[in-house]
């Protein structure tokens, strides 16, 4: 990402904060209406996943500029969401959620170099999640060898 692009997230998310709870709850609805599968990931209060969601979103939009900083916590995210059932292509689900609520939180701020930005955004975010779950499937499928092996000696 660009410093340019990095300003444009971080002073776009300025303007979604007053409306957070709102956007949480446009962003899962809109994942709902285009992506029913998903609706069983999530356990619980929706009221509070949503202040979970505009949370870990603020603590990325700020640390953007500090990538060695986020980038730990980006991977522990990925390896959490694994755990949950999340799938590679559930992110491309949430992708097109997240910048349909940005659309509908901005409104005309959310130019084509907004939108650009919190792609690059996504995408690096994202891609980090999904590293890291596949180092933990990768893991767990080294963990299970041996075990295999001993079962096709038999």
């Amino acid at each position: 990402m660009t410093p340019q692009q990095i300003q444009f997230v971080q002073q776009s998310y300025s303007k979604i904060v007053p409306i957070a709870d709102q956007a949480a709850g446009l962003f899962y609805t809109r994942l709902f209406e285009t992506a029913p599968y998903v609706r069983p990931l999530f356990k619980g209060d929706m009221h509070e996943q949503g202040r979970k969601l505009m949370s870990v979103i603020g603590v990325a939009v700020v640390a953007l500029d500090n990538l060695p900083e986020l980038v730990p916590i980006v991977r522990d995210l990925g390896r959490r969401h694994a755990s949950y059932g999340v799938k590679d292509d559930h992110y491309d689900v949430v992708a097109e959620a997240l910048l349909w609520t940005l659309e509908k939180g901005l409104g005309e701020s959310f130019t084509d170099d907004v939108k650009e930005a919190w792609t690059s955004a996504y995408l690096l975010l994202a891609n980090t999640m999904k590293g890291a779950a596949q180092d933990v499937a990768a893991r767990d499928v080294r963990g299970a060898l041996p075990f295999l092996s001993s079962i096709s000696d038999a």
